[in-house]
C-alpha cells in the first residue's frame, strides 16, 4: 500500500457545514448566522455570515457546504483520492458550555457518519480506503470543565474515522498558550491526534484603514496574521517542550510564522524573561510543526520547507557548531512536514466550468518547487498525509 499511497492526492484542509450545525445557524438571529434573502426575480439567496461587518452582506452558501455528494463531486472532478473534512469556522466558540459540550460530541458522531458511510478507493495491495476522513470538535469555549473537554477527546479518539481535532486560536478564551489547555495536550498527545489550528477571527479591523478592500486585507493577512500569533504565543509558553510529541497542523503555511522566524529566535535571545521558558532556540520549534501548502506560490512552499528543514540546527541554541554550519539546508526534508490542502468550498471560481485555483495553483505549486524530489512532491499531494493520519480502512 505505501507505494501506491504516495501517488495519491490526499486534501488535508476541507471544510463541511454538517446539516445539524447549519440548522442551528439558520435559527439564529445574530453572528454567526445563515439567512435567506431574496434576489431581485424572487429567488432565495442564502448568506452565511461569520464575522461582523462582513462584505457585500455575507457570502453565498449553497449545497456544496453541506451536502457530501458535493463534497464527493469536487473531488472526482479535480482528482483528489481522500479529504480529511473538519468543520469550519466559527465551530462552537459562541455556545454557552453545556451547549457548546453536548453540540461537539453530536456532531462528533455526525461526522463519523459522514465518513464512514462514503464510498472508498482503491489504495493498492486490493486495499481500500474510505474517501473520507476527519477532524473532530472540542467545546472549546471559557468556563467550559476539563471533564467535558476530555469526554470529547475520548469520543473522538474511538471513533475510527476521525483522525484529529479542528481547533481555533483562542483556546478555552485566553489563547493557546493558556496553562488551562495542558490537560487538552496531554490527552490529545496520548491519542496521538492531529491537531489542525485554523484561524477565525483575524486582527483589529482597524488595521485595515477605511478604503473598502472588501474581503482582501482581513482573508489574505488577517487569518495568517491570527495563526502566526497564536502559534508563536504558544511556542514561547513552552507548550512544545512540555508536550514534545504533539502534533499540530497549521493551516495556510503557518502564515507569516517561517519568514519570521529567525527574527523571533533573535528576540526571543534579548529578552531573558522568554528565553528563559525556552529548552531551545525558538527557530527549532519550526520543525516540530506541519503546514498544509495552501500558499498558492512556489517560492513560498520552498521557504516553508526549507525552514522546517532548517530547524534541527537549533536543537542546541542558537550558537551553531562547525559540523552544523558545514550541512546543507535541504528543502526535501522539510517537505515531509507539508501536505496539500484547497480549503473547499471557500473561493469557488466565477464560471461554474472553471476549476479552482486554490486546486490548480497549490498543485502547480508544490510540481515548481525547487529542491524537492518526484517522491517529495508525491509525498506532499498524498503520502505525508497517509502516513500522520494513518489512512487505512
Amino acid at each position: 500500500m505505501a507505494s501506491t499511497a504516495l501517488k495519491m492526492l490526499v486534501d488535508v484542509h476541507s471544510h463541511v457545514y454538517l446539516p445539524r450545525y447549519t440548522a442551528l445557524l439558520r435559527s439564529r438571529t445574530t453572528v454567526p448566522l445563515i439567512k435567506t434573502l431574496t434576489t431581485p426575480d424572487g429567488k432565495p439567496d442564502d448568506r452565511l455570515l461569520i464575522l461582523d461587518h462582513e462584505p457585500s452582506g455575507g457570502r453565498p452558501v449553497g449545497p456544496q457546504y453541506w451536502d457530501r455528494d458535493e463534497k464527493l463531486k469536487f473531488m472526482d472532478k479535480h482528482g483528489i483520492d481522500v479529504t480529511v473534512v473538519s468543520t469550519a469556522n466559527p465551530w462552537l466558540d459562541f455556545l454557552p458550555p453545556p451547549e457548546a459540550h453536548k453540540l461537539a460530541l453530536e456532531l462528533n458522531e455526525d461526522l463519523e457518519q459522514y465518513c464512514s458511510s462514503s464510498p472508498k478507493v482503491d489504495a493498492g495491495n486490493s486495499t481500500q480506503i474510505p474517501r473520507l476522513f476527519g477532524f473532530g470538535l472540542l467545546p472549546l469555549v471559557p468556563e467550559v470543565s476539563v471533564s467535558s473537554l476530555l469526554e470529547s477527546i475520548k469520543q473522538i479518539s474511538e471513533l475510527p474515522h476521525l483522525r484529529g481535532v479542528i481547533m481555533g486560536t483562542r483556546g478555552v478564551g485566553k489563547g493557546l498558550d493558556d496553562e488551562a489547555l495542558d490537560p487538552v495536550w496531554e490527552a490529545i498527545e496520548k491519542a496521538g491526534l492531529v491537531v489542525f489550528v485554523h484561524p477565525h477571527y483575524g486582527v483589529d479591523p482597524k488595521a485595515w484603514g477605511e478604503k473598502d478592500n472588501g474581503h482582501v486585507l482581513p482573508l489574505a493577512l488577517g487569518f495568517p496574521f491570527e495563526t502566526t500569533t497564536a502559534i508563536t504565543r504558544l511556542i514561547l509558553a513552552g507548550v512544545l517542550d512540555r508536550f514534545p510529541s504533539l502534533k499540530l497542523l497549521l493551516a495556510h503555511s503557518g502564515g507569516a510564522l517561517p519568514v519570521l522566524s529567525s527574527r523571533l529566535s533573535s528576540c526571543v535571545v534579548h529578552d531573558p524573561v522568554v528565553a528563559s521558558r525556552l529548552k531551545h532556540d525558538a527557530r527549532y520549534y519550526i520543525g516540530k510543526l506541519y503546514l498544509d501548502a495552501v500558499s498558492y506560490g512556489p517560492e513560498e512552499m520552498g521557504f516553508a520547507s526549507e525552514s522546517i528543514a532548517r530547524a534541527g540546527r537549533y536543537e542546541n541554541g542558537s550558537q551553531e557548531t562547525a559540523t552544523q554550519k558545514a550541512l546543507s539546508v535541504k528543502r526535501s526534508l522539510g517537505s515531509k512536514r507539508m501536505m496539500f490542502g484547497t480549503d473547499h468550498p471557500f473561493f469557488p471560481p466565477l464560471s461554474t466550468t472553471e476549476k479552482w485555483k486554490s486546486v490548480v495553483e497549490n498543485l502547480q505549486a508544490i510540481e515548481e518547487v525547487q529542491g524537492w524530489s518526484e517522491e517529495d512532491k508525491d509525498g506532499v499531494r498524498g503520502g505525508n498525509a497517509v502516513e500522520l493520519f494513518n489512512l487505512k480502512a
